[in-house]
């Protein structure tokens, strides 16, 4: 019986990954208004067998409480990053080619937003467009673009350099044409790994700025906002309010991690033969 190579590893990783986030955020979604269902009865119950990571303050379950708040961070942080890397991928084609000016311009523009602390300029933006889900995904989407969209525009020079860029230039070949032929195919890895990483950095910010009280309002169970309640009860021994939330988050932002790292070995040359 062969074993499995390197490659086929990394791929096994990447489908046991990307399934269990889906099978969180399926989960999560069908189960929404479990995690908003209060009993009275069942106020503060330790982790047990009915209720594997106990009750709240206001009988709710928290198993079910962490995956919806899991799959509404999971939804933000697909829409942010789609948004992210469509504006990165846009603005690092346009400043390697658009001349001098263009890319003076968007080189400006992206050393202001790396220049600002994150964390501040996404509660800037979620304050600015009134917060909820609309100021979230506005501002995690506005603040994440800056380090793909450098990666890119380096992609794009080196790539304006090769030899059959110039021959298609020399050919009359319009700007269109080799952006489409030659200069999109060759970014697509590089595009699709950074896209795969910005998931984990967008659910991480989306969380901080609703436990800090300025991302999705109160109402909704998202993992900040459980979070951010469960701080007054701790001191009073309810531990699980806060432990299995956290860790949970962490366990997600992980898996998006190893399947955008995993991503980025199948799609390196030099693993082609591991």
């Amino acid at each position: 019986m062969n074993k499995l190579n390197g490659r086929q590893w990394t791929f096994i990783q990447i489908i046991i990954s990307a399934s269990c986030l889906v099978v969180i955020c399926i989960w999560g979604s069908l189960n929404a208004d479990i995690a908003i269902t209060s009993d009275f009865g069942l106020k503060n119950v330790p982790p047990e067998t009915g209720h594997i990571f106990g009750t709240d303050w206001l009988g709710r379950d928290m198993f079910a409480r962490t995956l919806r708040g899991l799959s509404i961070s999971i939804l933000i942080g697909v829409i942010t990053a789609g948004i992210s890397a469509f504006i990165a991928l846009t603005l690092g084609i346009i400043a390697a080619t658009g001349g001098r000016a263009a890319d003076a311009v968007i080189s400006f523009i992206t050393d202001i937003v790396m220049g600002i602390p994150h964390i501040l300029l996404l509660i800037l933006i979620c304050v600015a467009v009134g917060r909820g889900l609309p100021g979230i995904i506005i501002g995690v989407s506005l603040t994440h673009w800056p380090s793909l969209a450098r990666l890119i525009r380096g992609e794009v020079m080196q790539l304006k350099e090769s030899p059959y860029i110039k021959i298609a230039e020399k050919l009359g070949k319009s700007k269109f044409y080799i952006a489409k032929k030659h200069i999109l195919p060759h970014l697509f890895p590089q595009f699709t790994v950074g896209l795969i990483l910005l998931f984990p950095h967008a659910v991480l910010h989306e969380a901080s700025v609703t436990f800090l009280g300025f991302g999705l309002s109160a109402g909704q169970p998202a993992i900040g906002n459980i979070l951010s309640e469960s701080m007054k009860y701790l001191i009073t021994g309810k531990w699980w309010l806060a432990v299995f939330p956290g860790i949970f988050l962490v366990i997600t932002v992980l898996l998006f991690y190893l399947t955008g790292q995993g991503m980025r070995k199948l799609m390196d040359p030099n693993t082609a033969h591991m």
